[in-house]
């Protein structure tokens, strides 16, 4: 796939506004430009030097569309590696496409989505895993996320792979020299070195395999259903934790008849809050379909919140632990946060008796927003936030994920026929296939179809 046109697209979201950026990658790019703008000092754009701006006018003949500022990046030092400009221009709608129509007249064509990302990679710009990183920097809506997409891509994560690729491709050439001179029956690569090389590389393996959940997690948001029985306080808790009137309370039980979805990131981190309709036996039929809608996103959930009125205890104790039961023996790798709402209404006797009845128990006035900094920081306790302090790799695509279980499965392979010494020969199909799913992940090892998948996904423009 070799891309020798010249592509031009809106680099700012599409819309009026104050300024917009119209983007043009490819050979020509700059003759392009040039055959369009007049500039205020009569510069020819195709003779000045790169990483330089220039004032004047984009003109369609004699008809002055819009005074603009023009960038100049010349290639290969530029973001695509190719002949680049930068059209700012004033972000009225009816200017952007005019000068991209001009742009279309003179020889460009409309960039696919992630074309300009796309040549930065097959230029070698950047490899596949770092152009990917481009597409979560973009869509990263929270600190947490936006760190892991930064330290992706200033190549963190293709740094580990490509250095492990390269060790176990050294060990390839020795295992693949000893199969030429088999009957010499001669030992090129040292089996101790090698041994250590495997149990390091998978050990790096498991720790970025197992990363995946925290980083899928991160990259999408933590999602934390709450759950207990109507008019306990559950909607009342959610607009205490989002800090506005986000769901209708009421006295009247059932009120929440279907799930309610917002989001807020605590310490960098997002979390998707689901205040669901409150579950007890009803013949209601809506009610019944909201109830039923409840355990699907208890399902779906990573962490489970269950409220209930802890001055309602005394009466409704059993009937509670009963509930408390049912949702541990059906989810019991689900983190459970069991919360006493209504606190302010106890006295310190009950208070105690209710800590001493369920340890665990965090109270709260979701009314009065008493203990709800202590809820947050609780949730934020389920996420190893410390790989992120750490600036440790933490792997949140699934494409990767996939290959890394892959090739781990491939080295333990590799491990086992070393430890059982089985042939080099047959060694050497594991060991490629492992360097195959290294290469995956960095786009060593591509095809046209993998990368219109990936690429598919990004915003034109980019």
């Amino acid at each position: 796939m070799i891309l020798h046109d010249s592509i031009v697209a809106l680099a700012t979201p599409s819309g009026a506004g104050a300024i917009a950026v119209i983007r043009i990658s490819g050979q020509d790019a700059i003759t392009i430009g040039n055959s369009v703008f007049k500039s205020i000092k009569n510069k020819e754009l195709t003779t000045q030097k790169t990483h330089t701006l220039h004032l004047g006018h984009i003109m369609d003949g004699s008809k002055t569309l819009d005074e603009v500022l023009v960038s100049i990046f010349k290639g290969p030092n530029s973001y695509t590696g190719e002949n680049t400009i930068e059209i700012s221009c004033h972000g009225s709608t009816y200017i952007q496409q005019q000068i991209i129509q001009l742009l279309l007249r003179k020889g460009c064509r409309m960039a696919d989505p992630g074309e300009f990302t796309l040549r930065a990679f097959l230029n070698g710009k950047l490899d596949l895993s770092q152009a990917e990183a481009v597409a979560d920097l973009i869509s990263s809506d929270n600190e947490a996320s936006h760190q892991i997409a930064m330290q992706q891509m200033r190549g963190g994560f293709s740094n580990e792979i490509a250095k492990l690729r390269e060790e176990l491709l050294n060990f390839a050439s020795l295992i693949e020299l000893e199969l030429d001179f088999a009957e010499e029956d001669v030992e090129f690569a040292d089996r101790t070195q090698f041994h250590e090389l495997l149990n390091r590389i998978e050990f790096v393996l498991k720790r970025l395999i197992d990363s995946f959940a925290v980083g899928n997690v991160i990259k999408n948001g933590i999602p934390v259903a709450i759950v207990g029985e109507p008019n306990v306080g559950k909607s009342t808790l959610l607009n205490a934790l989002l800090n506005e009137e986000r769901a209708i309370v009421s006295e009247i039980a059932g009120t929440t008849r279907d799930t309610i979805e917002d989001e807020l990131v605590i310490g960098g981190i997002g979390f998707r809050f689901i205040d669901t309709a409150g579950i007890r036996e009803t013949e209601d039929v809506v009610e019944s379909i909201g109830i039923r809608k409840t355990f699907e996103k208890i399902e779906q959930a990573q962490v489970v919140v269950f409220l209930f009125d802890s001055s309602e205890f005394k009466v409704s104790g059993l009937k509670l632990k009963v509930e408390l039961e049912k949702i541990k023996n059906q989810f019991p790798l689900k983190p459970l946060v069991i919360i006493g709402n209504k606190a302010d209404k106890l006295e310190e006797s009950e208070i105690g008796n209710l800590k001493s009845e369920i340890p665990e128990i965090l109270l709260i006035s979701a009314k009065e927003k008493l203990g709800v900094e202590d809820l947050k920081n609780q949730l934020l306790s389920f996420v190893n936030t410390g790989a992120l302090r750490n600036n440790e790799t933490i792997v949140t695509n699934t494409r990767h994920y996939d290959s890394l279980l892959k090739a781990l499965d491939e080295i333990q392979k590799v491990k086992f026929g070393l430890e059982t010494n089985l042939s080099s020969d047959l060694m050497a199909l594991d060991i490629k296939e492992a360097l195959y799913q290294f290469g995956m992940i960095t786009g060593q090892v591509t095809n046209d179809e993998l990368l219109g998948n990936i690429f598919a996904n990004f915003c034109i423009g980019k």
